[in-house]
């Protein structure tokens, strides 16, 4: 006897399938926005500490709620518009860059700083609106995006250090090895921590390395408990104080680009490596959803300015969302959601010493330079561009000279060398505003 087919009953089991995938694919999206939070959450100390050190008048409250609302706000659009598994927030390299090059090195005001800020944002997503983004991108030379970003690794790497006390100056070898006293210790302790818990995959990796550090200086009489544990966000420190009328001196456009070309490799070499890891790929093998994506990324830059912080950026720590197995806009829009009580936290975020947080910008750097394998080294007009950029990033203190010089001496030794057809009109056009940005920026000291 021949069972009889029930179409009611088989739409219905179906309809269960499907509802039944649609609770796993959003259980799966909730972890994998959970995770990439906690593995970015070191952000709401590192970023504060970081900007607010040494002098430069930037309110430690007031950063922490711009670095916080900025995580929240783009990190959302990120999801609910460019509908991708990324998060952003204040970008490592460019906090360093903003606090030790343009307000310490350069003494700029910070509300100018802000403003410097605001206008390469500006830039950032006119260049993203139209075709220029995309040629600007392809024209640099895969060489020089490695450099820098191996150029900033040593940049945190050698800041690290020097707040740890494990580098201390000295006046006739500029610097020198510390004594190996009971701060560098914990700093020792922690990196190794960190390195310990990121061998288990562990997203708490970096968080925990500040968490263990505090701790041990509580323990030893160094670090004190704040009156109170909690507090209202601070939006009136550093809230729209940006200065965007006296950073549009000529001065200060080599920063403004420098911040831009930082943001736009950041960035892409986000979407790059993840999507192509992962499979985040549209029909034509490229990112998906890049040009949202990037779009994102520019109000990132122009908001952090509107709100009081460094430059935002695509944080790459969201392939650990990914790899959990976050694939669509949800796990951007949860892990924002994750950023709303942070808010709250600043008494506690500036109990975290200096020393604390030192593993983080040791470990981050050293992550950043793992690249240097990919560089060509083969050919003098190839690798003494990279050369130029890797090195001049940390021993200039400046992000500008390193980019400005790699892409001058890229177009000079391929001309001198006979491969004018391999230099595109744009990076030649790069090259020679680059140059004119240098006599500008060596003009004004």
């Amino acid at each position: 006897m021949k069972s009889q087919i029930n179409p009611d009953k088989n739409l219905n089991e179906l309809s269960q399938v499907l509802e039944f995938m649609d609770t796993v694919r959003i259980k799966t999206e909730i972890a994998a926005g959970v995770t990439t939070f906690f593995t970015m959450a070191y952000i709401v100390i590192v970023n504060p500490s970081v900007l607010s050190s040494s002098g430069t008048g930037m309110p430690f409250s007031g950063v922490l709620t711009a670095t916080v609302t900025l995580a929240f706000l783009m990190t959302f659009l990120m999801g609910i518009y460019a509908k991708l598994p990324f998060a952003v927030a204040p970008g490592m390299g460019m906090n360093a860059f903003f606090t030790y090059t343009i307000l310490i090195r350069n003494h700029v005001p910070w509300t100018i700083a802000l403003g410097i800020v605001f206008w390469s944002g500006v830039l950032f997503l006119i260049c993203s609106l139209t075709p220029v983004r995309s040629r600007i991108a392809d024209a640099i030379p895969s060489n020089l995006r490695i450099a820098a970003a191996t150029g900033i690794g040593i940049f945190l790497t050698f800041i690290g250090l020097k707040n740890s006390g494990i580098i201390v100056s000295d006046p006739l070898t500029f610097v020198k090895m510390g004594s190996l006293n009971r701060n560098s210790i914990f700093v020792i302790l922690g990196f190794s921590f960190m390195i310990w818990l990121l061998r288990k995959k562990n997203p708490f990796a970096l968080l925990g390395g500040i968490i263990l550090v505090t701790t041990l200086g509580i323990l030893d009489g160094q670090v004190k408990f704040p009156k109170v544990f909690f507090s209202k966000p601070d939006f009136e420190s550093a809230f729209l104080k940006l200065d965007v009328v006296n950073s549009l001196k000529l001065a200060f456009v080599p920063s403004m680009v420098a911040i831009f070309f930082t943001d736009l490799f950041d960035s892409v070499s986000a979407f790059m490596g993840c999507s192509q890891a992962l499979g985040l790929k549209n029909s034509s093998q490229k990112p998906k959803n890049l040009r949202e994506g990037l779009i994102v990324d520019a109000w990132a830059t122009l908001c952090a300015g509107l709100l009081g912080t460094s430059a935002g950026t695509t944080f790459i720590e969201s392939a650990a969302g990914i790899e959990v197995g976050g694939r669509t806009g949800l796990t951007s829009v949860v892990t924002a959601l994750c950023f709303i009580p942070c808010l709250f936290v600043a008494p506690l975020a500036g109990m975290v010493p200096a020393f604390a947080t030192a593993p983080v910008l040791i470990l981050v750097g050293a992550l950043m330079f793992r690249g240097v394998g990919e560089l060509k080294l083969q050919n003098f007009e190839d690798f003494i561009p990279a050369f130029l950029t890797t090195v001049l990033i940390p021993l200039t203190f400046s992000i500008t000279q390193g980019i400005l010089w790699g892409l001058i001496s890229h177009v000079a030794l391929y001309l001198a060398v006979g491969r004018k057809k391999e230099i595109s009109p744009m990076l030649f056009a790069l090259a020679s505003i680059s140059a004119f940005l240098l006599v500008i920026e060596n003009s004004s000291q």
